[in-house]
């Protein structure tokens, strides 16, 4: 063997252990380390419930959980898109139930359910609009700005209803199906929480718009001296948690058979904030995804269905959901190196 070949041994052994990855390794690497933590937890939550009460795995129970947590599915879904860009939209349960009403009001004026869905979905892509407006050219932080559009979608919510439930929309069949009917045994609320995932899932992942996205809550500096249009991909994106926004609105309304200005969302910003940084979305932006954020759903949901199995005071699901959120970021904060306030690294 030449001195040649002699050289060559060590780097193509090298080159050899790097593919040898287990096929273990292989699976965590796809999963991601933040999703087994979740799915354990999963499936601990679900055997300790279980070992208590054996209806829990009742397959009728189960499709109440994947009902219970669709509606907050879907806002954490898009409520990820905007984490992700480095944002937030503390708006989107005030958004739900203003388009709520509106589908509802709208439906009962003219008996056209298609009409009052597609007012619903014209009022959430105009809140939208609205909120990317108002923070780009305002040039207001996106806390402070969707915190006062969440007082105030509510109040307009309230004020067009009168702080009333309004319309009925159990007799119309569109309603009913949105609301009651299913498809391969699994219910229709759920069929919408899965589309609208996967969907906004293939866009993060292999479109140019999602690699946009991550760049841009990643390094903003960055993504503007690389052409990144910012200002058009913060509206665009709060102009979609509008349109989601609505979708929920409208299931809601099918859900409670009317119009609902704050009893129903009441409370889902904070559910799919919490939902989306559980999965693993940074909230300084650029990192996490929705697989993720889908099983942090779902395991809000057993939570929350646990303990009203076990006969538990509603009141602690408040409380287990806070704690989970201040856990959430108190793990992000400690791997990202972030020191404590007024003490040394």
């Amino acid at each position: 063997m030449t001195q040649t070949d002699d050289r060559e041994l060590p780097a193509a052994a090298a080159a050899t252990k790097a593919h040898a990855v287990s096929p273990a390794r292989r699976v965590l690497d796809v999963i991601g380390v933040q999703n087994i933590s979740l799915i354990i937890a999963l499936v601990l939550l679900c055997s300790g419930i279980g070992w208590k009460n054996s209806n829990f795995f009742l397959f009728s129970n189960i499709k109440t959980i994947g009902t219970t947590v669709a509606i907050v599915g879907i806002l954490a879904v898009v409520q990820t898109v905007v984490m992700l860009l480095g944002g937030l939209d503390i708006s989107v349960g005030s958004a739900a139930g203003l388009t709520s009403v509106a589908s509802a009001m709208v439906f009962t004026s003219t008996s056209s359910a298609a009409l009052g869905i597609g007012v619903a979905l014209v009022v959430g892509l105009a809140v939208g609009l609205f909120n990317g407006l108002v923070i780009v050219y305002g040039r207001v932080n996106a806390v402070i700005a969707t915190l006062a559009t969440y007082a105030g979608f509510r109040g307009l919510a309230n004020l067009i209803s009168n702080g009333r439930a309004q319309g009925y929309t159990g007799t119309d069949s569109t309603f009913i199906f949105l609301a009651r009917g299913s498809a391969l045994g699994i219910p229709i609320l759920i069929w919408v929480f899965i589309v609208v995932a996967l969907a906004v899932h293939l866009m993060l992942r292999y479109t140019d718009i999602g690699r946009n996205i991550y760049a841009m809550g990643g390094n903003p500096t960055a993504a503007r001296l690389a052409g990144i249009n910012i200002n058009r991909y913060v509206v665009g994106c709060y102009v979609l948690a509008g349109v989601i926004a609505a979708v929920a609105g409208i299931l809601l309304t099918a859900r409670t058979g009317s119009g609902q200005p704050t009893s129903g969302s009441q409370g889902l910003e904070l559910q799919s904030i919490t939902a989306a940084a559980l999965g693993g979305v940074a909230l300084q932006g650029g990192k996490g995804g929705i697989p993720g954020t889908v099983l942090a759903v779902v395991l809000l949901g057993v939570l929350q269905n646990g303990l009203t199995v076990l006969s538990v005071n509603s009141f602690w699901q408040d409380i287990a959901q806070g704690a989970l959120l201040v856990l959430a970021v108190v793990i992000q904060q400690r791997r990202r190196g972030i020191r404590a306030y007024g003490l040394p690294r």
